[in-house]
């Protein structure tokens, strides 16, 4: 595996900066299990899930929340 030193990170335009930091994400997301949550998160996971169940039609789907943060910059 390649390194990199914070200077080859500035060296990047912000628009490749947020596809690495975004491209770092994705790679994290792929193993969920090695993520640790405090008790804190696991409990407002729960209540956000309940909630949803609660109420399936509200809210936004990812996709056009993920396209109003992205039409904002």
């Amino acid at each position: 595996m390649s390194t990199f030193a914070k200077a080859d990170v500035l060296r990047l335009s912000v628009p490749e900066r947020i596809q690495l930091v975004e491209d770092i994400w994705d790679t994290i997301a792929e193993v969920p299990e090695e993520v640790g949550l405090t008790d804190e998160q696991k409990s407002e996971l729960d209540r956000r899930l309940e909630a949803y169940h609660l109420n399936p039609d509200e809210g936004s789907p990812w996709e056009m929340v993920r396209e109003r943060i992205r039409s904002r910059r």
